[in-house]
């Protein structure tokens, strides 16, 4: 039974059968507790007025210091402009020059087979995109996504935010992507069906770092050592 749940995941993670989803079961708002913030950090997360939607400021007391943007030193053999998404521990890295990265806190699937794994091409990059649940997601919640199967303009309440960067592999579309969330306090957990998301400040500064051509490598999570929020 083991060995068959095993590879039922594993197919799930190589098929690309999973899809983006805004609003999870049972993510509620939580503050956190947290020493006085930073004016610079402030002003990093606040709302943008150069925008044709609304994009408000993170409150700060809902999201993990942790997980907000920042330079670290980071060690890879991966040449700089690569995006590195590690979501066991809810971080992505954009890879810069002399070991160090700019790193974002994200968040990544609810269920280990739902995540993608491996390397893809940024083929495509769009600002407040549109979205369409996969027929995988529709068949899996019919009464939650049938409506939305012919898909959901950008803007305000999409639950891809102001950018999305989307993810192929070998010239076919995989249907995750990086982008956005309405729902800022899930940042660090695992929350999606897959796609990795980020606060919007976040995708809107990695958006403008990254072309179209640029490698994202999805590190392999670690079932044993995550668990749901």
């Amino acid at each position: 039974m083991m060995k068959t749940r095993r590879a039922a995941l594993l197919m799930m993670g190589y098929g690309f059968l999973a899809g983006c989803v805004s609003r999870p079961e049972g993510i509620k708002a939580s503050k956190v507790s947290s020493p006085a913030i930073d004016p610079s950090i402030q002003a990093t997360y606040g709302a943008l007025a150069d925008e044709p939607f609304p994009v408000d400021a993170v409150d700060l007391k809902r999201v993990d210091p942790k997980f907000l943007r920042r330079e670290v030193s980071y060690m890879t053999s991966e040449q700089p402009g690569t995006v590195v998404v590690d979501p066991a521990a809810r971080y992505a890295y954009l890879v810069k020059e002399d070991g160090k990265a700019l790193r974002y806190g994200v968040g990544v699937g609810k269920q280990e087979g739902f995540n993608f794994r491996g390397e893809a091409t940024i083929a495509r990059k769009a600002e407040w995109p549109r979205w369409t649940p996969t027929q995988d997601m529709i068949r899996r919640e019919p009464e939650r996504y049938t409506k939305y199967a012919g898909g959901l303009p950008g803007g305000a309440g999409n639950p891809l935010g102001p950018r999305a960067l989307y993810l192929y592999r070998d010239g076919v579309d995989t249907l995750y992507r990086l982008h956005g969330t309405v729902e800022p306090w899930t940042i660090g957990k695992m929350v999606s069906s897959g796609c990795i998301r980020f606060l919007n400040q976040d995708i809107i500064d990695l958006y403008r770092r990254v072309p179209v051509g640029s490698k994202v490598v999805v590190l392999p999570s670690a079932p044993d050592t995550i668990q749901a929020a």
